[in-house]
């Protein structure tokens, strides 16, 4: 009863701190494009989601990036935006985490699947947020504005998180959503 207490513990303070990690990087290191009113917020909480997704999977990329996000908009005067970011985010993170596990056996196979991962996420994330909108501003046009900013979020991303999580699975640390928190590294094991 213990074990099962204390690593319901463990998975709890990882996953505020996966959290925090998101919302850190997407509160404090961000800046507005030049070229779009709408949409052109960039900021580095993409490559702390896609990096967590990958390294940690579906669950806790899903459950970070909902949650890190969503508090962001809230927290930036954006409310409005919450409850579609943290559906947009959330689904985004297991999206990618589901199709980046599929690869955790090899480096080349890390590369490649972490990157379909993020394209077809940022597919859902483009299309998500175009729709949000839609709703929010009632007009068919004025969302195709935030579209480019949307890709140069993604592009960023991708090109930072793809090595970054490719070195932090280099330690061998079991860090997936289907180890059980056990964050051994192989040599322990």
């Amino acid at each position: 009863m213990k074990n099962n207490q204390r690593s319901k513990t463990a998975e709890l303070a990882l996953n505020g701190l996966l959290i925090a990690i998101v919302f850190i990087s997407t509160y404090f290191i961000q800046f507005q494009l030049p070229f779009s009113a709408n949409g052109g917020l960039v900021h580095v909480g993409n490559v702390a989601l896609f990096t967590i997704a990958i390294v940690f999977g579906p669950r806790r990329g899903a459950i970070a990036g909902a949650f890190g996000m969503g508090l962001f908009d809230i927290l930036s005067g954006w409310f409005v935006w919450a409850p579609f970011t943290f559906i947009v985010r959330g689904v985004m993170g297991f999206i990618i985490g589901m199709i980046a596990q599929k690869g955790k056996e090899s480096p080349q196979k890390s590369v490649l699947f972490s990157v379909i991962a993020i394209l077809v996420s940022s597919v859902w994330m483009i299309a998500g947020y175009y729709a949000t909108e839609v709703i929010l501003y009632g007009n068919l046009l004025a969302p195709l504005n935030s579209v480019p900013g949307n890709i140069t979020q993604i592009t960023i991303g991708l090109m930072a998180a793809v090595p970054l999580s490719l070195s932090l699975r280099k330690l061998s640390l079991n860090f997936d959503d289907d180890s059980k928190s056990t964050y051994k590294t192989q040599t322990e094991a």
